[in-house]
């Protein structure tokens, strides 16, 4: 999964204060929500990290969120806790991710989700994590995520993990798949 090519028209951005976050329309109103009201406030206190897909207008196609967490050791599957310390465990968020109703059915939502993991990926090369992990919203979502590998935490259908082993493999890092 190498460079992230997005349409012709859109770019990816860090949110900014300018960018019309009220205007946002996915058809899900918590993520709708979350984007409008509490994206911008949690990016300034660095608690998350927000990119925003936007066209030619300025408007926003889609968006994504990051953040860092951790999950404890008995919360992962025997197999991906294997070898790990008995503890709190480092994690990447995929906190949030969705795509303006006007552009659904286009891709963004793989486009998206694919730069999230680069970008988890990145940041695994300086801040280590042992899995991305993420809550769906929906059993919609909960699909789309097991399409890319994503595998559900015992006792918890809606926490899907990604264990950093696999991230990297998709990113084809050999090192990082030991």
């Amino acid at each position: 999964m190498n460079g992230i090519r997005f349409p012709n028209g859109l770019r990816l951005e860090q949110l900014r204060r300018d960018h019309p976050r009220r205007k946002f329309r996915c058809g899900v109103e918590e993520v709708d929500r979350w984007l409008s009201s509490k994206a911008f406030q949690n990016q300034k206190k660095h608690l998350s990290a927000t990119k925003v897909l936007v066209d030619e207008t300025g408007n926003i196609a889609g968006y994504y969120t990051l953040a860092t967490g951790q999950v404890d050791f008995s919360d992962l599957p025997a197999e991906a806790a294997k070898r790990l310390p008995r503890r709190s465990l480092p994690v990447a968020v995929l906190a949030w991710l969705g795509v303006s109703s006007e552009c659904q059915g286009r891709g963004l939502g793989r486009l998206l989700l694919a730069q999230a993991l680069r970008d988890c990926w990145q940041a695994g090369k300086t801040f280590a994590f042992v899995a991305v992990i993420l809550d769906c919203i929906n059993d919609k979502a909960k699909s789309f995520y097991q399409h890319w590998d994503f595998a559900e935490l015992p006792g918890r259908p809606y926490r899907l993990f990604l264990s950093s082993k696999r991230l990297a493999a998709m990113m084809g890092d050999d090192a990082g798949a030991s």
